[in-house]
């Protein structure tokens, strides 16, 4: 056997496999024409003599010149132009007699009359020498290049995908552009996994991607030869081939100033293919719900809504060129879905692509069609007022982000007085030089709020609407229907879409005496129980755990500023090549602008304003661009109360608006931003890489803040959380759940909520009998009829003198008054109302009874002096919490980096600064448990020892706390408790050295670290089983048996030389040889003398364990 594969070798697979895919195979060399003549003339007009048997000879030599003439004035815009004429041909007019013809280049409508030429070895000319390249495999339709293959061997470690990367858009774009002005595509590939590759010929190394799958049901291909299978099949096959390139090729307009071009990667192909047979399903069947598209931040949702467009535009007959309307968030209009779509009117094939500034002009703009136009809207100003635009039925309605279009609309009654009001300044018509200040009376009442699913459908009764987020809630699948796709985020991290993320802790919570805890949960229950609404509580509970006393806390500021620099700056010297940019978010405006204040005392360089950093070089075009910046600034909207310095800082949009684009452009000064709720959703910067987060996140919001540093830049590995309150659970939680299956209620959930919530309001309108509603009810009130409304129920359930029973779950019923019956069926009534408000399932009627009665259960919390609204829980809670920190409140963890070496002097002299003997003593164990897990994975019996040495540790330690009586006085109490505390901690230091010396024991014995793992289990399964094996000799304290350690070295070197196979781990023949050859070299060596089923068993468990986490 020759042991050698050739790339020609490789090359020729490749081709095998289009052929069996359709594609007819030439040799390049056996092709005669001109060297620089990258066409086959030849082919072309073949293809079009036999499709079009009115043309001359003449007309087609025309044509072949129309095509080899595309104007442009960059290479750039003669691939743009050239793309464009094979994708849309022309109409050509003969020059004798004037006859038309309308010329398809390719045929996309009937793909089998094409030929499709694979064709390797074609020399290219160039130069005054006549130099040549060499591609290794072109594939032409109709005789027109139209995508290059750059193959590299998969034996050779030298020689890389990087490399083929750099022939085709170095070598090739400067000496053969004569070639790439045709070729739109390009694949990469050594066929080794995740490295064949399918870009365009202005892709960035970095947005090549493998393309997985031919059909979206299919497994991920993930060894190297079955991507280069799938993706012969999945892109190649000569009608997908053709989808790809007629639909799936982005070029921005001719007037767009860069040069961009994109090929979808597979989950937004499959996706888009997938939404717009949803899309024309919902139409037909008119439903509505046109599907959720569920992809993950990152992985480009921006660009399926675009391919979607286009199919829905031009490849579905039955919605007959629809109008298309984005809704986004106002913070969106100036990132990249706005300035994408009005850049790309061309490729949408829908006319005009334009902002709306109000529902009016888009009222207006959709009156003057019947078709056609795409138009964004802002959220905020689609939804301030209601009523009717158009009832066409071809719109069909984007939600860019749904789970923020809905999570800022509220679903509460909407309550406005004269405070809430600025007045405008007006000039009397009786007095002209008089100006006066008036308020707008039709402003100020009570309103009633329209879920967004209802605005929507009485704004296009009969459009269809489709919804695209990266964390999807209840709301979401409710407005636009079932999830229709969905790409998750480890899905875009296995297929190198987004970097993965590292999640590192640093600096512990405040910590609280255990009682205080109590009398905190203690004090929401009972809020609870007196009618606080569960959205209040966890408003308060939110707020509480970034108040002030204890994340503002100075000390704690500084030395989270401290830490923040000294992680930054190491981080950046450790990488100085690659640019790092990092964003710290915090909790509140103003602990965000006092953290600044820190980083000014302890980094004042930072503030000086530069264009760029003084250590990097910036090219000429860029340096002209950028604007003189801090290192660091902090970016938020200033408040009307803010202080003088603060205010004057935070400055105005301009400010911010600069800061953005700075921070956007990788070679800008400004490296790191401190933010509150700005920037962290919807904002792209591939080089951001460290989040420092000292804010209490959870759900939609902590995935969409996180996930701004899994961008890829060139050079990044990983993005980075840097955590300093504690959202790890929180994290986990939601990874899992916009990870999983399903999403908020079903229908039969909505349904029986609805049934609950006729329910309680019969129960609570009992209350209300001989009490006239309709002032509030009535669908034309006004709405200061419905605030003098609220105030007169209230008034009249608070003078009831009539007892009520009410039921509790698990208890008898409880007499009560008319207050507390109210409130607490209130409660009841917002749960179902929750569910069934975004589904648009409930009438007029039931929508503003219930608003009327959650508003008018505020009012009488209120006037009944129990304000157990948010801000009055956050008091209660503040003073207790103030009355129980210490002037250590806070406290440092250890530094992430000492994990890895927690048995040296370094660990325990920062175990000692840990002041608070609980939480040192609560480190130690963590880092313990962590320690041990690391040295089982490779010594599953010493790990296992030590684990139970740890649980014994443990167990005493509860036993010794659990047995503490109740009625001790405090003081002695306490001392019992530290001292509990001290000889639990002095246990686990002891623990810790002797797993150190353990871990180290192997340099002593002559063995590798991982050679000891099976010394030890050989040892340990002689003398459980009371068999002869070896001599023991004594040294020191440590027992050498030099045949158990041979044997161990021979076990070792077997499973190395089995797992030099790639796929060892999953080749079920090659680890049943395994387990035959361990068979066989423990019976060849004695071992043990008498054959033992268990000892082989026990020993086979250490080499599984060793296989699964060491190689």
């Amino acid at each position: 056997m020759r042991g050698i594969l050739y790339e020609s070798e490789y090359e020729q697979a490749l081709i095998d496999l289009l052929q069996s895919e359709g594609w007819q195979y030439t040799n390049g060399k056996t092709i005669h024409r001109p060297l620089r003549e990258p066409l086959l003339v030849n082919g072309l007009t073949g293809s079009l003599l036999n499709r079009y048997p009115g043309l001359t000879t003449d007309d087609a030599d025309a044509i072949v010149s129309k095509l080899r003439h595309v104007p442009g004035q960059t290479h750039f815009e003669r691939l743009r132009n050239t793309f464009l004429l094979v994708r849309d041909g022309f109409r050509y007019t003969r020059n004798g007699d004037g006859e038309t013809f309308d010329i398809k280049l390719v045929d996309f409508d009937e793909p089998e009359k094409n030929t499709y030429r694979a064709v390797n070895q074609l020399e290219v000319g160039y130069g005054m020498n006549d130099d040549v390249r060499i591609p290794d495999v072109l594939l032409y339709v109709n005789g027109i290049p139209l995508c290059i293959f750059e193959l590299k061997n998969p034996t050779k470690e030298d020689a890389t995908i990087a490399d083929a990367y750099e022939q085709i858009h170095t070598r090739y774009l400067r000496d053969i552009p004569h070639l790439l002005q045709y070729t739109p595509l390009s694949c990469i590939s050594d066929a080794t996994a995740n490295n064949t590759r399918l870009g365009t010929t202005y892709t960035p190394y970095e947005h090549y991607y493998a393309w997985k799958k031919v059909n979206n049901e299919d497994p991920s291909a993930q060894s190297g030869i079955d991507q280069v299978r799938t993706i012969v099949k999945g892109v190649y096959e000569p009608a997908r081939f053709l989808e790809v390139l007629r639909d799936y090729i982005y070029f921005p307009d001719a007037d767009f100033d860069g040069e961009e071009e994109i090929v979808c990667r597979y989950p937004q192909f499959f996706a888009t293919r997938m939404l717009r047979e949803s899309v024309c399903k919902a139409f037909a069947e008119q439903t509505s719900k046109g599907g959720t598209y569920f992809g993950a931040t990152g992985c480009g949702k921006t660009y399926t809504m675009m391919f979607l467009a286009r199919q829905l535009a031009l490849r579905c007959k039955e919605l007959g060129s629809p109008t298309i309307i984005m809704i986004v968030d106002r913070d969106d209009l100036q990132t990249q879905a706005g300035k994408l779509f009005l850049r790309s009117a061309e490729f949408l094939g829908l006319g005009t692509s334009k902002v709306i500034r109000n529902r009016d002009e888009l009222k207006t703009e959709l009156s003057l069609r019947d078709s056609g136009g795409f138009f964004i809207c802002t959220i905020q100003k689609f939804c301030e007022a209601i009523g009717e635009l158009n009832t066409r039925r071809n719109i069909i309605c984007f939600s860019d982000e749904a789970h923020r279009t809905q999570i800022r609309l509220s679903n509460k009654l909407k309550v406005v007085d004269h405070n809430d009001i600025e007045a405008e300044e007006q000039q009397l018509e009786t007095a002209p030089d008089l100006n006066v200040k008036i308020v707008d009376d039709s402003k100020i009442g009570a309103f009633i709020t329209k879920p967004y699913a209802e605005q929507l459908r009485t704004a296009f009764p009969n459009a269809t609407f489709a919804g695209f987020t990266g964390t999807p809630i209840a709301e979401t699948i409710q407005v636009f229907g079932e999830i229709v796709d969905r790409y998750t985020m480890s899905m875009a991290v296995d297929d190198e879409i987004t970097k993965d993320i590292k999640y590192i802790p640093r600096i512990a919570k405040v910590t609280l005496d255990s009682n205080k805890v109590k009398e905190i949960e203690e004090y929401y229950k009972k809020c609870a129980d007196e009618g606080a609404t569960k959205e209040d509580i966890a408003a308060s509970k939110k707020a509480m755990s970034a108040m002030e006393q204890i994340l503002g806390d100075d000390d704690r500021l500084e030395r989270l500023a401290a830490d923040i620099i000294a992680h930054y700056t190491t981080a950046c010297d450790n990488n100085a090549d690659v640019i790092q940019k990092a964003m710290v978010v915090c909790s509140k405006r103003e602990i965000g602008y006092r953290l600044l204040e820190m980083f000014m005392k302890l980094k004042p360089e930072w503030f000086v304003e530069r264009k760029h950093s003084e250590d990097t070089k910036v090219p000429e075009k860029q340096l002209r661009e950028l604007k003189p910046v801090p290192t660091i600034a902090m970016v938020a909207t200033r408040g009307r109360n803010d202080r003088k310095e603060m205010y004057e800082y935070l400055g105005d949009k301009k400010r911010i608006k600069k800061l953005e684009d700075a921070f956007k452009m990788e070679h800008s000064n400004l490296r790191i931003a401190i933010v509150v709720d700005m920037w962290i959703t919807g904002f792209d910067v591939p080089c951001l890489t460290y989040l420092y987060n000292d804010k209490p996140l959870q759900k939609h919001t902590l995935i969409q803040t996180v996930s701004r540093v899994n961008r890829k830049y060139p050079g990044k590995k990983f993005g980075y959380i840097i955590d300093y309150i504690g959202i790890r659970s929180n994290m986990m939680e939601a990874m899992k759940q916009y990870g999983g299956e399903n999403f908020g209620p079903s229908e039969d959930d909505v349904q029986q909520a609805l049934g609950a919530l006729i329910i309680e309001l019969d129960l609570i309108m009992q209350l209300f009998a001989g009490f006239d509603l309709c002032p509030f009810t009535d669908k034309d009130a006004k709405p200061l009829d419905r605030l003098d409304c609220l105030q007169n129920a209230a008034e009249h359930i608070l003078t009831l003198s009539k007892m009520y029973n009410v039921e509790k779950e698990g208890a008898k019923p409880k007499e009560v008054d008319a207050k507390a019956f109210f409130l607490a069926h209130v409660k009841r009534l917002k749960t179902a109302y929750d569910i069934c408000q975004p589904s648009n399932a409930l009438t007029h009627e039931q929508l503003a009874l219930s608003q009327c009665f959650m508003c008018v259960a505020s009012y009488i919390r209120k006037a009944s002096g129990v304000k157990h609204d948010t801000e009055s829980m956050n008091r209660a809670v503040e003073r207790m919490v103030s009355e129980a920190l210490k002037c250590n409140s806070v406290v440092s963890l250890l530094d992430s980096h000492v994990e890895e070496s927690i048995f040296s002097p370094g660990f325990i002299e920062q175990l000692n600064r840990i002041k608070l003997p609980a939480t040192r003593l609560e480190v130690l164990i963590k880092m313990l448990r962590k320690g041990i897990n690391q040295y089982k994975q490779t010594n599953k019996l010493a790990g296992e020892k030590f684990e139970e040495l740890l649980k014994k540790t443990l167990d005493e330690y509860h036993n010794r706390r659990t047995k503490l009586s109740s009625e001790e006085a405090s003081a002695a109490q306490q001392d019992a408790v530290d001292e509990i505390i001290r000889n639990a901690t002095q246990q686990a230091l002891d623990l810790l050295n002797q797993l150190g010396e353990d871990k180290e024991s192997f340099r002593k014995l002559g063995l590798t670290f991982e050679e000891k793992a099976f010394y030890d289990i050989l040892m340990h399964l002689r003398d459980t089983h009371n068999f002869e094996y070896g001599e023991d000799k004594k040294a020191g304290s440590f027992v050498i048996n030099e045949r158990c350690k041979a044997l161990a070295k021979k076990v070792k070197e077997l499973i190395d030389t089995k797992s030099s196979f790639a796929d060892w781990l999953t080749n079920k023949n090659v680890r049943a040889e395994l387990n035959q050859e361990l068979f066989f070299l423990l019976d060849k060596n004695g071992y043990p003398p008498e054959w033992n089923d268990e000892v082989f068993n026990q020993v086979l468990d250490q080499v599984e364990n060793y296989k699964q986490h060491t190689i």
